[in-house]
């Protein structure tokens, strides 16, 4: 009987680590201002243009591509590939 409750417990602990791990959320503050129409008039087809930000770190604006793997943070870019980028005054 006690063997009975080992194998029980042992497939327990076996199973207990093949749970589905969940999606982080980053802690980014929500940008209530949105992408200025100048930027989205000038990016390229194909981004994702509803998660695009601006970051002032850098003066760039960025997007979240979704690929089939994980989700990752790119620079936006114009329709001639460059990255859209506020001018920096000297």
């Amino acid at each position: 009987m006690a063997k009975r409750y080992a194998v029980v417990a042992f497939a327990l602990l076996i199973t207990a680590g093949c749970t589905a791990r969940t999606i982080e959320t980053s802690a980014e503050p929500a940008q209530d201002e949105g992408l200025p129409p100048e930027v989205a008039a000038i990016a390229a087809p194909g981004q994702n243009l509803a998660s695009a930000r601006f970051r002032p770190e850098d003066g760039c604006y960025w997007y979240d591509y979704a690929g089939p793997v994980e989700t990752t943070t790119v620079p936006l870019r114009a329709a001639n590939g460059n990255q859209i980028c506020n001018a920096v005054s000297a």
